[in-house]
């Protein structure tokens, strides 16, 4: 016979364990001292098992009977309703330990090595200050596409559009982590470029004109502050290097006797050796500067503290004191002034320019050239183009 609501309610301690059926394998079990659960007695492959449903009056007598259907329901595939139960506790107790915060930090530290310190903790705080907040303690498998875009979408309403793809691509890195270590079969960034708004590139302005080169050449001559940052910025438009790699130039890469600047990979945007040759101009710049900052490691040093280069800044800074406005050039713009005038005006290869550029450069059999690639190309074309730029200073007549 079904149990009441009354019975179950009514049912009382007695000094022992006694049962009470509900029928088809359910029954309430009053413990001696008077407490009530609900138990299945069920058998799987030949052997006699329990689970348990519930405890009462949290569990009802009616949410139990639903409850024993569900198990049945699992018995009768063949599922053992109490594996069945470990297993899922298992999936909600290894999802709340792969949320995406967890995920995205242990995906940093994997890589950490192949970037730069600066790139490395741009990363992360770009995920910490837009994408933890929101998303940070979720489990990777719960995210939905529409939830990271809602994020996404915030970042590019305030103008962020780039960071927005950006971040984008490093949830699906994280994403790409987590399935190659078992935790996930999904990315759910799939599909979200196409719905962000496109990134507008930004050329960072360079002269390109002779003539207005050459007049910025002659100013650099007139620059009224400090020394080695008047040097630095002499330096930059000869080797045309990326402002990071200029500012964080140690002296023990400078060989001096074979006027050649070797930049370790991990300094490197593209994580390659990268060899500088340098002219007679660069090398009169370096001897100068090694009698101010010789005794230091970095051969343009912090005016702050010698242990440290010097601010991504200071060139760009010291353009701005001998009246060139960011609109008209930047420290990075060296890059482009050099590679239109050595191509246009002084007429050297293309794969030239680009090796020395630092830029990914593939030979006829598509393998990338090696550091020391056209290297006598290189030494001749460094020091034509340091000459051309005497010549256009010499001939500059305006007076910035």
């Amino acid at each position: 016979m079904k149990l009441t609501n009354t019975q179950v309610k009514q049912a009382k301690a007695t000094g022992k364990t006694y049962k009470l059926s509900d029928g088809a394998g359910m029954y309430l079990e009053v413990s001696p001292t008077g407490r009530k659960w609900w138990r299945y007695k069920y058998r799987i492959n030949g052997k006699e098992k329990r689970f348990a449903i519930g405890v009462y009056p949290d569990v009802s007598l009616k949410e139990a009977r639903d409850r024993l259907f569900q198990a049945r329901k699992l018995v009768e595939t063949g599922v053992d309703p109490s594996e069945n139960r470990k297993a899922i506790q298992a999936s909600r107790e290894q999802n709340e330990q792969n949320t995406l915060e967890v995920l995205a930090r242990e995906w940093h530290a994997k890589n950490i090595e192949k970037w730069t310190e600066k790139h490395g903790a741009d990363i992360i705080r770009r995920f910490e200050q837009n994408i933890f907040p929101y998303l940070g303690n979720k489990p990777i498998n719960n995210i939905k596409p529409f939830e990271l875009l809602k994020v996404l979408e915030k970042v590019q309403d305030r103008g962020a559009v780039e960071t927005a793809h950006r971040l984008l691509q490093y949830c699906s890195k994280v994403c790409r982590y987590a399935a190659l270590t078992e935790r996930t079969d999904r990315d759910f960034t799939i599909g979200l470029k196409e719905t962000l708004k496109p990134v507008q590139k930004k050329h960072l302005a360079a002269i390109t004109d002779p003539e207005r080169f050459g007049e910025l050449l002659r100013a650099m001559d007139d620059f009224p502050g400090n020394e080695i940052t008047k040097l630095a910025l002499k330096f930059a438009p000869l080797v045309f290097v990326r402002p990071g790699e200029m500012r964080q130039a140690e002296w023990k890469e400078i060989e001096l006797k074979e006027a050649l600047w070797k930049i370790s990979a991990h300094k490197m945007k593209g994580k390659a050796d990268h060899i500088v040759p340098l002219s007679k101009q660069a090398l009169e710049i370096l001897n100068e500067l090694h009698e101010l900052t010789g005794h230091t490691d970095f051969v343009f040093p912090s005016h702050l503290t010698r242990t440290r280069p010097m601010s991504n800044n200071t060139v760009n800074m010291a353009l701005r004191r001998i009246g060139f406005t960011k609109e008209e050039v930047t420290a990075h713009g060296f890059r482009a002034t050099a590679r239109t005038l050595l191509d246009e005006v002084l007429k050297f290869p293309p794969y030239v320019i680009e090796q020395q550029l630092a830029h990914v450069v593939k030979d006829p059999l598509g393998q990338a050239y090696n550091r020391t690639a056209h290297l006598e190309q290189r030494v001749e074309m460094m020091q034509e183009w340091a000459n051309y730029l005497d010549n256009l200073k010499a001939n500059s007549t305006r007076k910035v």
